[in-house]
């Protein structure tokens, strides 16, 4: 039962623990958590319609997760490279990569049976076939999927020892004045959230991100990320921990919506790795997605 405590004020409470969950559960998710009575506050069910106060403590009740049968589902992929051996897709914003709570289906997984049949490989369990690194729900671009155990194991040995890059661009809160940097500082599960992750002094797993700015504007940045390691949300805290959270992301940023977003402007625009079967160098880029060059537009002229 995690206890979720509100760092701000206004926000309705199915919106501020639909972001303090990770993104795990949707907005209408929450809801029905709350209908159930599964969301207190001082011990008792809190309304649908409350709006929270800084201070206050959530307590959350979620259910077991359910048993999920995985089915084929056509659901559009756009498929930038497929072999015999692996795919490269360009994910969209919104799409949950595997079966979670509150995301039974409508997955990338989903998808990746329907277009692949059963050419998925069997590592990475039964609710993750196929799948060897993951993108958040509202991060778009780039992942590769392995169709076979041999793929899916060079794939894994790549992401352990950096041969596998990834490069991300994202747009920040705040004037970042750095034309570049590393930010190196160890990540693990946050110390009283467990849906959240955090730079710790202690226990923490190492992280190492390398960032550029692209251009700045009144307010925001433009920069590209590229990773040396692989953590969950690694970029997000990052950046969220050197004061320039990503515009949009309510769990480590600001917890309204910022230009129109609920979750990060994040796009996963390029991928290098080594081919598991015939030694070649890939790397594969894809464009912007069109929420991205919208976001770009409403910031309005480039500044020095």
């Amino acid at each position: 039962m995690p206890r979720i405590e509100a760092a701000g004020s206004g926000e309705r409470i199915d919106v501020f623990l639909a972001g303090a969950l990770g993104g795990e559960y949707s907005r209408s998710a929450v809801q029905r958590l709350i209908e159930e009575g599964r969301v207190l506050l001082h011990g008792k069910p809190v309304r649908k319609n409350h709006k929270v106060s800084a201070g206050e403590v959530f307590d959350v009740t979620l259910p077991e997760p359910e048993k999920t049968e995985l089915v084929a589902q056509e659901i559009p992929l756009d498929v930038v490279y497929e072999d015999q051996d692996l795919i490269v897709v360009n994910k969209p914003r919104g799409m949950v990569v595997h079966p979670a709570p509150g995301h039974p289906d409508e997955t990338l997984v989903n998808a990746l049976l329907a277009h692949c049949g059963e050419s998925l490989s069997g590592i990475g369990g039964e609710i993750r076939p196929g799948i060897v690194h993951r993108l958040d729900k509202d991060t778009s671009g780039l992942l590769i999927a392995a169709k076979n155990d041999f793929a899916h194991r060079a794939l894994s040995s790549q992401l352990k020892d950096r041969s596998l890059s990834r490069i991300y661009e994202a747009v920040a809160v705040g004037r970042i004045r750095q034309d570049s940097g590393t930010i190196s500082a160890p990540i693990g599960r946050h110390p009283t959230d467990r849906k959240r992750q955090a730079v710790l002094r202690e226990g923490g797993r190492e992280a190492v991100t390398h960032y550029e700015v692209i251009a700045r504007y009144n307010g925001y940045t433009h920069v590209r990320c590229r990773l040396e390691t692989g953590r969950t949300h690694q970029i997000r805290v990052h950046m969220a921990s050197i004061g320039h959270p990503l515009l949009g992301d309510m769990v480590y940023g600001r917890k309204k919506p910022e230009k129109g977003l609920e979750g990060q402007c994040l796009h996963a625009k390029a991928i290098k790795f080594i081919h598991p079967r015939s030694g070649e160098p890939m790397r594969f880029e894809t464009p912007l997605p069109p929420y991205f060059l919208e976001v770009l537009r409403s910031l309005g002229e480039e500044t020095d």
